[in-house]
């Protein structure tokens, strides 16, 4: 990707399955026009999906391939990139990461719900309680650009919409 000033930035948004992130990235989308990449849906859409991994019930993430079709994706700016990782991703893309967070009750129901079980269940709620995507999140990317949100009510989901909005808005006035 060409090193040309973006007028609109990229984010990413990030956290363990369940957290809400899709739900948030929606919201954005709806309400700043950003194209919102659920990379979920791009790895099937562009056959970047191999073997099964019959532990956690899904398929392996062939990274490389998916990095090199989101390439382009990402060179304009105006993207929200909705992503359960974040390590892989070039530092380049992302203007900001915004790593959702929710308590371990809320989380649990709503990963059940999903129908996850087992060790793909108990991982998952590990991997909240031990903040790991955070970790991630702070070890792959500048500390200025991470944000941490918690997202157990619906009151937060719309407070954390804003605060992403105004963000955005900030951003704007600082790098056009």
């Amino acid at each position: 990707m060409a090193l040309r000033q973006r007028t609109r930035p990229n984010i990413l948004i990030t956290g363990t399955p369940g957290v809400g992130k899709s739900t948030i990235s929606r919201l954005l989308s709806e309400r700043t026009k950003f194209i919102w990449r659920e990379v979920s849906k791009l790895a099937e859409e562009h056959n970047c999906l191999d073997e099964y991994d019959p532990e956690y019930q899904c398929p392996y993430l062939n990274e490389d391939k998916l990095l090199d079709i989101m390439e382009g994706m990402m060179a304009s700016g105006g993207n929200i990139v909705d992503y359960h990782g974040c390590e892989f991703f070039p530092e380049r893309w992302f203007d900001g990461v915004f790593v959702i967070r929710t308590n371990n009750t809320a989380l649990y129901d709503r990963l059940s719900a999903r129908g996850y079980t087992g060790k793909k269940l108990e991982d998952n709620i590990q991997c909240e309680i031990f903040e790991t995507l955070l970790e991630e999140a702070q070890s792959s990317y500048k500390p200025e650009i991470v944000q941490e949100l918690q997202n157990n009510t619906e009151d937060q989901l719309q407070s954390n919409v804003n605060t992403i909005v105004e963000w955005i808005e900030r951003w704007k006035e600082e790098n056009i």
